[in-house]
């Protein structure tokens, strides 16, 4: 058994698609959309195979995004090496984007970082 993919709600379809691309080297898909309800999604498709399903639509809520908060903690991408953490990570904060953690090793052995991505959601950069 796999996870198919992950589907998140967020406010800017366009600039959320752009992000994925630039920093994770997302593959999207044409944009869905449902003329009857504003629905709009793509699918990013990863190298590995792994899909993340971006979504809009009017009338969200849209909470404050507490990082310890219950539910989806965030999403973590391998990127092969500890320089490629370390090159993404400093790509990301020169490009103004929060680091809240790393790169470091962390106490069980991942060495990773966590940024905040446009949309106030935690993404974890590991090797």
């Amino acid at each position: 058994m796999r996870i198919e993919h992950i589907a998140i709600y967020v406010n800017d379809l366009e600039k959320t698609k752009k992000f994925f691309e630039k920093y994770f080297n997302a593959v999207s898909g044409k944009c869905y959309h449902n003329r009857d309800t504003d629905f709009r999604s793509y699918f990013l498709s990863f190298s590995d195979g792994a899909r993340l399903e971006i979504m809009s639509r009017p009338n969200m809520s849209d909470n404050e995004k507490n990082l310890t908060r219950t539910g989806f903690s965030h999403i973590a991408f391998s990127v092969g090496s500890k320089e490629k953490v370390d090159k993404l990570t400093e790509l990301l904060r020169t490009d103004g984007f929060e680091v809240i953690s790393g790169p470091r090793t962390t106490g069980d052995g991942y060495y990773e970082s966590c940024i905040v991505d446009i949309e106030k959601n935690q993404i974890e950069i590991t090797v």
